[in-house]
């Protein structure tokens, strides 16, 4: 299934996505409530998808899961569904429940979105805290990981899945300073590589996003000094997600895309 013959063409930025190019799909989203999450979760909702929002604070999933029912559209925008998670203190059997719940619902899973992701401290390695370290990779990679493990099994059982992984330009070329984030997010895209290679005799597609520069809260926490005006809306990627979730990008697979114009 993987590396098809268009995978040297394909390009999320430029695909051709219908309206509700997601309509009967389940798609889950990690980090839905805020930045990047949102705006991917809102876009699939419009696409006509059953969206899962995961987040860690249930008022804002409550926010968020308000705002898509009363979309414009919302007669048939599907109602999403909140699962509150929190990946740095998440346990096996928060997993599992989530995936219990998935498979209760739906029987299958088509779409897995990770956008969660934390920081943490921008200093020279030689300068690094440890614990600080040791969480970014967590939140970042581990809980990105298992969670994909305990969901797999329901992308097995649909008819066509993708799981989209959200990385970044530091995670493709290393840069000074940028500690734990730089390096959890290159292991983001050696755990796609290795995925997509596992995954190659069936219908589950795994790829790497990196979402360039864009308005969200991680961005300012990395440049403060950064005027927000000049920055792209979280919602100007969201079509790059929605690409790869997509029967557009079927048969795509093990492959690291932009979001962005170069």
């Amino acid at each position: 299934m993987i590396n098809s013959d268009n995978s040297n063409t394909f390009d999320p930025r430029h695909a051709s996505v219908s309206p509700d190019a997601l309509t009967g799909r389940v798609v889950a989203i990690t980090g839905a409530t805020g930045g990047i999450g949102q705006a991917v979760a809102i876009a699939c909702a419009k696409a006509g998808a059953e969206v899962i929002l995961l987040g860690r604070s249930i008022k804002k999933l409550e926010a968020l899961h308000a705002q898509i029912e009363s979309l414009e559209a919302s007669p048939s925008i599907p109602s999403p569904l909140i699962a509150p998670l929190d990946l740095e203190r998440a346990i096996a059997k928060d997993y599992d429940e989530l995936a219990n719940a998935i498979e209760a619902r739906w029987g299958r899973l088509d779409g897995l979105v990770h956008t969660a992701g934390i920081l943490g401290q921008l200093s020279a390695i030689e300068h690094q805290d440890v614990p600080t370290w040791i969480k970014v990779m967590h939140v970042n990679v581990t809980a990105m990981f298992t969670m994909t493990q305990s969901l797999l099994p329901l992308m097995r059982a649909a008819p066509s899945a993708s799981i989209v992984c959200t990385s970044s330009s530091v995670g493709r070329k290393g840069r000074a300073f940028w500690g734990a984030y730089a390096v959890s997010k290159f292991a983001v895209e050696g755990f796609v590589q290795v995925l997509a290679d596992e995954l190659e005799q069936t219908r589950v597609r795994v790829n790497s996003l990196n979402p360039g520069r864009t308005r969200t809260a991680m961005r300012r926490q990395a440049f403060p000094a950064e005027d927000p005006k000049t920055l792209p809306a979280p919602e100007t990627v969201a079509g790059s997600y929605l690409a790869l979730l997509s029967d557009a990008s079927e048969g795509i697979s093990g492959q690291a895309f932009d979001a962005f114009n170069t």
